[in-house]
């Protein structure tokens, strides 16, 4: 008998549907020579601190660091009786060989190993490698099983990644919450999370210390022959004037002259198709173009995965697929033409005597454990769920897109000259669409603005100056992470890298794995570190009192965490020592429980409980409410009396025409009865302006315009 362990019941079905025929029994799925179970995602899991000794049932700052020198692993109680059945078909006589049908990936290998370990489990184990789970793919994963013993790099790897983990966040949590936390405040300190705070965190501070400058820019009409085209003043590569007179002096000189034309260039330029998905991009695109959290377009892509069996499998780092796909590429092809968008590209392809095939879409050494994600050989019937039916368009779009050929434009660089002064023109001309075909409205959802088509334009030509015009702006702070951008960090652990290629080297550096970073933001919100506003994150005052906290603890470093990740997935392949790793882990533990004993720092509060004020979200009490006396703590959406359900209506709202308002601010505010000059505000024509907060005599916030003395 061979018994088949599945990660999910959903999964098991589909597997023991495409083995044969069978019969039900408890917690399993036997045909003729074989039995497929199931755990129910982690049946097992490492024991908590008190399995090592009494001593640690007590959280004392006096009894870490906790460093087992053999983790224990213990049986969930939830899933308790559905363990029994695996360990006692495990364990079965007629069993002779355990296939490992989890599903293929770390966490996989780590659920499978925990059962086989707590089972007392010696018989052989082969392992389902399969990336799809149609009855074809399924199939043919089980005539090239793998044996068990070569995944045991990967192996070393899930286990070295959850022991780090609870041997950090055990200890590291431990240790401030006994040291900073207030009673019922527990701080909540990881090996990935609290560096991806910090990203916020800084990010707010960039924000909050920005001043804002004005500049000016010169803008020219140039005009002849009922056609005409503008250009903007620049010198020495900068367009931007830092004084208003020098703008208006350069606009007086130029008013009415001629301009000459000194330069006019046309380049023919290419743009390549986006590269295939994997987890973190479709996150990316889905935020951006849906406002989909990370969370939510896993959930739909597991399902588009697990149950429509319409994609590969998600939870993959890689953007390329492998040669030995090549010849099923075009069923999937036909498959993508199930929505109707896209039957037209559709056509076009399959006209083709062959699907034009480079580096950028097949290539070996860019494949990862898995593949990128794309679609299966399975026609949608198009009844899809709304969230399942986006996030399968995204992928499909995407998988169609990377065949066509390159977007061809004509760039037209034009530099005119008025009285010494120059003046710059851009134009573009659409000359083959190409694969930008497939995104009319734009890869990232928004239409992009275009630059204009230019009149014909030569050396040498003059053109009139019909129209001159100075135009104010000022510079902007940097922007609050969405939950795309902040992906889009963790990824490059931190460092702003847009070039997609330029992403996928750095990929091993990242914080977290594309698995496992939604659950990270997830966390993040929970524990009250963050709250989100829309698409954007915010950092809350407990999550930023935390990062100030820990100061220039290594383990706020997003370099630090990124580099256990990357010998995480030197070890997945062979080529890094899992008994090095923890050596390490287990100094940095010890070392970080002595930074905390000799640290010097305030407590910090406890979040206020949601329902008792109004919903609080996070951030100790900001000061007393003018009007009743009660604390005022942090909501939601604003800065609220804690006594709002005994009538108290007390509010200052976080965002005040177009301004975020800090916890700084509103704290300010309280104590003092007015803010500072501060900018940001916005008029309803979206002129920005300054003015400070005040409260007046009925205990109102309003604007006060105007400097005081």
């Amino acid at each position: 008998m061979r018994l088949v362990v599945a990660e999910k019941p959903s999964v098991a079905r589909d597997l023991a549907n495409a083995l044969g025929r069978h019969r039900r029994e408890k917690g399993a799925l036997t045909g003729d020579g074989w039995t497929v179970t199931w755990a129910i995602g982690h049946l097992a899991e490492l024991a908590p601190p008190d399995a090592y000794g009494e001593e640690y049932k007590r959280w004392r700052l006096e009894t870490l660091p906790i460093v087992p020198e053999k983790f224990k692993v213990k049986v969930n109680a939830k899933t308790r009786e559905q363990f029994g059945v695996v360990k006692n078909l495990m364990r079965s006589a007629p069993v002779t060989e355990v296939v490992n049908a989890c599903d293929a990936g770390r966490e996989g290998e780590l659920i499978f190993s925990y059962l086989y370990e707590l089972s007392g489990c010696r018989k052989p184990v082969r392992r389902l490698w399969v990336s799809s789970l149609t009855p074809e793919a399924i199939r043919e994963g089980f005539a090239s099983l793998r044996d068990g013993r070569e995944m045991k790099p990967l192996e070393d790897a899930a286990r070295s990644r959850g022991e780090a983990d609870w041997i950090v966040g055990m200890n590291a949590t431990r240790a401030y919450s006994t040291r900073f936390g207030r009673p019922g405040n527990v701080l909540s300190v990881g090996r990935v999370q609290t560096p991806t705070l910090k990203l916020l965190v800084d990010r707010e501070g960039e924000i909050e210390s920005f001043k804002p400058e004005k500049f000016w820019t010169v803008y020219a009409r140039f005009a002849r022959e009922d056609t005409s085209y503008d250009g903007v003043w620049f010198k020495d590569k900068q367009n931007r004037l830092k004084e208003k007179e020098a703008a208006e002096r350069i606009a007086e000189k130029v008013r009415g002259g001629i301009g000459t034309i000194r330069k006019a260039e046309k380049k023919t330029a290419t743009e390549k198709p986006p590269l295939l998905y994997d987890l973190t991009e479709l996150q990316r695109n889905a935020n951006a173009r849906y406002g989909f959290t990370a969370e939510r377009t896993l959930r739909a892509a597991q399902a588009l995965y697990e149950e429509r069996k319409l994609i590969t499998y998600p939870r993959t780092s890689s953007r390329y697929l492998s040669k030995d796909m090549v010849g099923t590429l075009k069923k999937r092809v036909e498959a993508a033409g199930g929505l109707a968008d896209l039957a037209p590209f559709v056509t076009e392809l399959l006209a083709l005597d062959r699907l034009p095939i480079n580096k950028r879409i097949v290539d070996d050494a860019k494949v990862t454990d898995h593949h990128a994600i794309v679609p299966t050989n399975k026609k949608t019937s198009g009844d899809l769920p709304p969230d399942e039916a986006r996030v399968y368009d995204l992928i499909a779009r995407r998988f169609l897109a990377v065949f066509f050929p390159l977007a061809r434009f004509e760039n037209t660089t034009v530099v005119t000259v008025v009285e010494g002064e120059t003046f710059l023109s851009r134009g573009r001309v659409v000359l083959e669409a190409g694969w930008r075909k497939l995104y009319p409205d734009g890869v990232g959802g928004k239409k992009e603005k275009e630059p204009p088509v230019l009149p014909p334009i030569e050396k040498g030509q003059e053109w009139p100056v019909s129209k001159v015009a100075v135009k104010e702006g000022e510079t902007k702070p940097p922007p609050r992470y969405s939950e795309s951008a902040l992906l889009g960090a963790m990824e490059t652990a931190g460092k702003f890298v847009e070039d997609e290629e330029l992403r996928q080297a750095m990929k091993e550096s990242g914080l977290g794995t594309p698995a496992t970073r939604a659950a990270t933001i997830e966390r993040l919100l929970k524990v009250g570190y963050l709250v989100r506003e829309k698409k954007i994150l915010v950092p809350t005052e407990k999550g930023r009192a935390l990062i100030a906290l820990l100061g220039e603890s290594p383990l706020s470093s997003p370099e630090l965490t990124a580099r256990w990740e990357e010998r995480l997935a030197r070890m997945e392949k062979g080529a890094g020592s899992r008994k090095d790793f923890m050596a390490d882990i287990n100094g940095f533990a010890s070392a970080l429980v002595d930074e905390v004993r000799n640290k010097e720092g305030e407590k910090v509060a406890a979040p206020a409980k949601a329902g008792r004020n109004g919903g609080g979200k996070s951030g100790e009490p900001l000061g007393a409410c003018p009007k009743c006396g009660s604390p005022v703590v942090e909501t939601k959406k604003s800065y609220g009396c804690s006594a709002w359900k005994s009538g108290c209506k007390f509010a200052i709202w976080k965002t005040v025409s177009g301004k975020r308002i800090s916890a700084a601010q509103a704290r300010q505010l309280l104590t003092k009865g007015r803010t500072g000059q501060l900018k940001g505000f916005k008029s309803k024509a979206g002129k920005p302006y300054a003015a400070a907060l005040v409260l007046d005599a009925e205990h109102k916030v309003r604007l006060e315009f105007g400097e005081r003395n």
